[in-house]
């Protein structure tokens, strides 16, 4: 392992430990046992505590996670598809860079609102603030603020400096690390009688069947053939060349999941802060395990497949970059109708992605809820994990490989 690729690791590393370092940094002026045990057992609160780490049990400075980063993401890659303005600016370098910087002004103001109203609905409860309710509120939103903007800048310090996307990787983390207390709150429902061992061995057979077909899948994908010219095979004698087009059958990675967990948590955390009835009643529609929350869910997942399906695959470039090398689809002319070729094929992949989205993303939650499991479990928990994982090891082999042509390269010099 070279020394880049060794000191981008540690890199990774230092900056997970700090963000679960500060997890554990409690918002001033709050009795911490009494929120715990409000989120105990609540359907929203126990997913976005996963999401957050267990920080929001602690009611953490960090107890938003990266949700508004995302939530302010989502929005803008809507307006890039809908504002052909937008989309241009994202595509340009410059561009991209003022792209970025409106993402993080709209994660201040989500962040803003969310915090606000977290306060706001902890001042209604009985016995979890222990001061003054101006000077809470103040606190909490300065508190949540800071939290969510570190919670930023660590992702992006990641992603720029060490191993895989920095978002993902803070996601993975605050999964990863409610795994040992998983594992406990089941071993001590297995002692008391409340869960029984047969119900603990369907509860393990269903994960690892959810892992082993989440694996098969993403490392599925549809190799589209391409031919050469005799003059074109003649000019790259010395050179690779691809031969096939590669489709995954996930066009769209793990973003659909995250994007729908996002968009449901954001309501979620706002009703069921609120001392209103009728907001309560819409959060307890819309709590997770119900009916409602898991066509939600299901429908959120399939639209955002297709939508960031359409954004991360581009039939018109790859069409014009294979004309221009001189390449063709047997059967198939080049130009306009390799492109549609293409997009068909895309197309029909995206839909079996997406409906494969959309079962992980319910039905391993609906099954394992049903044997009574002492955790909060759900396939896009798994998924995320999966994924990142792979998606982290693949660019950790791209690393190495690049260490050994320039390793190389400085040789033959």
């Amino acid at each position: 392992m070279s020394n880049a690729l060794t000191q981008k690791i540690l890199i990774t590393f230092g900056f997970l430990f700090a963000y679960r370092v500060l997890a554990y940094v409690p918002v001033p002026g709050v009795d911490t046992a009494v929120i715990a045990s409000f989120f105990n057992g609540q359907g929203v609160g126990d997913m976005v505590n996963m999401f957050s780490g267990g920080a929001i049990e602690r009611f953490s400075i960090i107890s938003l996670g990266i949700m508004p980063y995302i939530t302010a993401s989502i929005v803008m890659e809507l307006m890039a598809a809908t504002f052909p303005a937008i989309g241009q600016m994202k595509k340009e370098r410059d561009g991209m860079q003022k792209y970025m910087q409106i993402i993080r002004y709209a994660t201040i103001v989500i962040t803003l609102v969310q915090a606000f109203g977290v306060s706001v609905g902890l001042q209604n409860m009985n016995g979890a603030v222990l001061i003054d309710h101006m000077t809470f509120t103040i606190i909490t939103v300065a508190s949540m603020l800071t939290g969510t903007m570190m919670l930023m800048w660590i992702g992006e310090r990641i992603t720029q400096s060490g191993i895989g996307n920095g978002i993902s990787l803070i996601i993975f983390a605050g999964i990863v690390s409610g795994i040992p207390a998983a594992i406990g709150n089941t071993m001590t429902s297995v002692n008391t009688g409340a869960l029984s061992f047969l119900a603990v061995l369907a509860m393990v057979a269903i994960i690892f069947l959810t892992i082993f077909v989440i694996i098969y899948v993403e490392l599925g994908e549809r190799r589209v053939p391409i031919s050469y010219s005799r003059k074109t095979i003649m000019q790259n004698q010395d050179k690779r060349v691809m031969n096939y087009i590669p489709i995954k059958v996930n066009l769209a990675g793990v973003i659909p999941p995250i994007f729908a967990s996002a968009v449901l948590m954001f309501p979620l955390t706002m009703l069921g802060s609120s001392d209103n009835e009728i907001a309560k009643a819409i959060a307890d529609t819309l709590a997770p395990g119900g009916i409602a929350f898991n066509i939600a869910t299901f429908l959120l997942v399939v639209f955002f497949a297709f939508f960031y399906a359409s954004i991360v695959f581009n039939a018109k470039d790859i069409a014009d970059n294979l004309k221009r090398q001189g390449g063709f689809i047997p059967g198939v002319r080049p130009g306009e109708h390799t492109k549609e070729f293409i997009n068909e094929v895309a197309s029909r992949l995206t839909g079996s992605g997406a409906f494969y989205l959309a079962l992980i993303s319910t039905l391993p939650f609906i099954l394992i809820n049903s044997i009574g499991a002492a955790f909060y479990f759900g396939g896009v928990a798994v998924l995320i994990i999966v994924q990142v994982a792979l998606d982290t090891m693949r660019k950790i082999e791209a690393q190495i490989y690049m260490n050994k042509y320039e390793t190389l390269g400085a040789v033959g010099l």
